[in-house]
């Protein structure tokens, strides 16, 4: 059986490449991006050198031509840790909209688009400040900063097009996965057990996102309640400490995550819980 065609934007990215190796094995792949290596300066093979940000189209739709599905985790890099910068974002929102128009244009089925948790990180603290307990895709997205502005734009965008209601009824399928933490508990000492509560419950392996992301593109039905083809996951694993919902990923296309943060860094975790712990060394206690 031939394989799907599908479009990877942002090729060159570490998001993209963590799931790069998988992505080739399974699909017939075109790589996109504005240059050719990744953040360390390794050449990534057959990557397509275009700017998605070109309103004029013509100069890349060529490579959406055909495509089953477009993964899309091209973007702008954050600039700073506050997020202010407005205009990148802007630009960020500009190629998301290229490539949902692109996609309707060149009659390509669905969308996966690479979102952030961002998009309703104004939650976040309340969870810390024990004012709020969990949060869910249902919920409105809020963010308060200019980053997370971007990803709610993402996804009410996608919805737009989901609707088809603006295309004669035609529908482009849209999921959005809001990434967590796709990065190994490698770092050093976490500061507090707050930060590493929240490092735990925001993990994403490599296989739960390679998962996640091939089973948003290969689901054949993916419409809401109300049945349009737009979805909302939390891009994380089976976390023991998660604080974001999964339970509508399970439920719609059978996500079933390999990894628990909590027992793939055991180890660790028991170290932090000893070093934050270590006044009162007859205590124990697991978190």
């Amino acid at each position: 059986m031939a394989k799907r065609k599908l479009v990877l934007t942002g090729a060159t990215g570490y998001v993209s490449g963590r799931m790069l190796p998988a992505l080739k094995e399974r699909y017939d792949l075109t790589l996109l991006d504005i240059k050719t290596t990744d953040r360390d300066g390794n050449e990534v093979e057959d990557v397509q050198v275009v700017d998605l940000l070109n309103r004029d189209r013509d100069a890349y739709r060529e490579y959406f031509r055909g495509a089953d599905a477009v993964v899309h985790s091209g973007f702008k890099g954050t600039v700073d840790s506050k997020h202010t910068d407005f205009w990148k974002e802007y630009d960020n929102v500009m190629m998301c909209y290229n490539v949902y128009q692109t996609c309707m244009e060149e009659d390509v089925q669905r969308v996966v688009v690479m979102s952030s948790n961002h998009a309703a990180d104004f939650y976040e603290p309340l969870i810390w400040e024990k004012k709020l307990e969990f949060v869910t895709p249902d919920m409105i997205p809020l963010s308060d900063n200019f980053y997370g502005w971007g990803k709610i734009s993402y996804e009410a965008l996608g919805f737009v097009f989901a609707t088809g209601s603006m295309h004669n009824g035609k529908r482009l399928e849209n999921v959005q996965i809001r990434i967590g933490a796709p990065r190994e508990m490698g770092m050093g000492r976490v500061e507090n057990l707050t930060r590493m509560h929240r490092e735990l419950g925001a993990y994403l392996s490599v296989r739960d996102q390679v998962q996640l992301v091939v089973k948003s593109i290969e689901t054949e039905d993916i419409k809401n309640e109300y049945g349009v083809p737009f979805q909302i996951f939390y891009g994380i694993s089976g976390n023991s400490h998660r604080f974001w919902g999964i339970s509508n990923a399970t439920r719609v296309i059978g996500y079933v995550p390999e990894d628990n943060s909590q027992v793939k860094f055991a180890e660790k975790v028991a170290q932090e819980i000893r070093a934050a712990r270590k006044d009162y060394p007859e205590e124990e206690e697991t978190v």
